[in-house]
């Protein structure tokens, strides 16, 4: 029996080794979990999302806004230092589930800054300009029209892509969907004529592994990459632009995840430098991987460190990689948590020893 123990200790031993070595592979061993600078005050009911609005005027008067997820939700905005802005803060949507941003997009003959969000109990995107947070969609846009059954058209994840030629489109997920390839649509957002936006379906692609849902869904402008967690499977990449078809480039975080891969956020160091981070949503952590992948294969994502934070089961996340003011000086980190708050990071407490650092 003491024999019997000493192998059973000596195994468990081994397997807590391998476990420990996988997760802190190529980084430094981080003992204690990173700490936000600021926590946002709470939403009524489920924090989901968040979206850093930059202002190009005056970074520090920059917004972030977050989903409040319930069939009597709301989109939150936020100062940089956490504080609900009563006047630009969106209630009585149904269940907004993610939001992302773009610029620039012509309305009125104007270039406008908006913020999208996924309404999943009415199937429909929801558009609001920037910063002042009026709609510009008549009531919401349908989308993922024709398909059968409520959760096929249940809206889950939405990320933003602006073209080189300065179109727009969003890329929208749902709850769940066909394994054919056709899990994404990708519409293109225009002026309608009356100073309202319309959504043209451009492509319908994206593998789905059928194992749980697609949620998260980020957007590399510079580089015209589309990644999505495929929860439960890993990241997976395509083209953001539709010429280019719809060819998946790559399948990575597939290993070391407690459970769901979840919220993509990305941080750039140069124009195709700089970090993927994944949440490892259970875990408390986010993997860290190769923005520009391998000399020999740039779709070669390899895993650098996965770092722990004070958030709990984070869905969803941002990043904006420059200055924004004396608080956030090389970039803010913004992870939501599931006791209906934000946090916000500093690049630099998220980098400790092993990642850049822009100046």
């Amino acid at each position: 029996m003491i024999l019997k123990n000493i192998f059973c200790l000596a195994a468990a031993s081994i397997l807590l080794s391998a476990c420990t070595n996988t997760q802190n592979s190529a980084s430094e061993n981080l003992d204690s979990a990173v700490t936000p600078l600021f926590v946002t005050e709470p939403v009524q009911f489920d924090t989901d999302d968040p979206a850093i609005w930059i202002n190009p005027t005056d970074s520090s008067k920059s917004l972030v806004i977050g989903t409040d997820k319930d069939e009597n939700g709301g989109l939150y905005v936020y100062d940089l230092k956490g504080k609900i802005i009563a006047g630009k803060t969106i209630k009585g949507l149904k269940r907004p589930n993610n939001v992302d941003v773009a610029y620039g997009l012509i309305v009125n003959g104007k270039p406008t800054d908006v913020a999208v969000t996924t309404e999943r109990m009415t199937h429909k995107l929801r558009i609001f300009s920037l910063p002042d947070m009026r709609p510009i969609d008549n009531g919401g846009i349908p989308v993922f029209e024709g398909e059968t059954g409520e959760m096929q058209r249940d809206l889950m994840g939405i990320a933003m892509y602006t073209s080189p030629t300065g179109q727009i489109y969003a890329i929208v997920g749902r709850k769940t969907g066909p394994t054919d390839g056709t899990y994404l649509w990708q519409y293109l957002l225009e002026d309608d004529g009356t100073g309202q936006l319309k959504a043209t379906v451009k492509r319908k692609f994206g593998k789905y592994s059928g194992k749980k849902e697609i949620e998260s869904i980020a957007v590399d402008n510079e580089l015209g990459y589309i990644y999505y967690s495929d929860e439960q499977v890993g990241v997976r990449k395509y083209y953001a632009d539709p010429s280019k078809g719809n060819e998946g480039l790559a399948l990575f975080a597939t290993t070391g995840f407690m459970e769901d891969n979840e919220g993509i956020s990305i941080y750039k160091t140069g124009d195709s430098t700089g970090y993927i981070l994944v949440s490892d949503q259970a875990a408390n952590h986010f993997q860290v991987f190769s923005r520009e992948g391998t000399k020999q294969n740039p779709h070669q994502h390899e895993l650098i460190t996965s770092i722990p934070t004070s958030t709990n089961n984070s869905d969803g996340s941002d990043i904006y990689s420059g200055a924004l003011n004396d608080d956030f000086k090389h970039g803010i980190f913004v992870a939501m948590s599931d006791d209906k708050t934000y946090q916000y990071y500093r690049w630099e407490d998220i980098a400790g020893k092993l990642l850049k650092i822009n100046k």
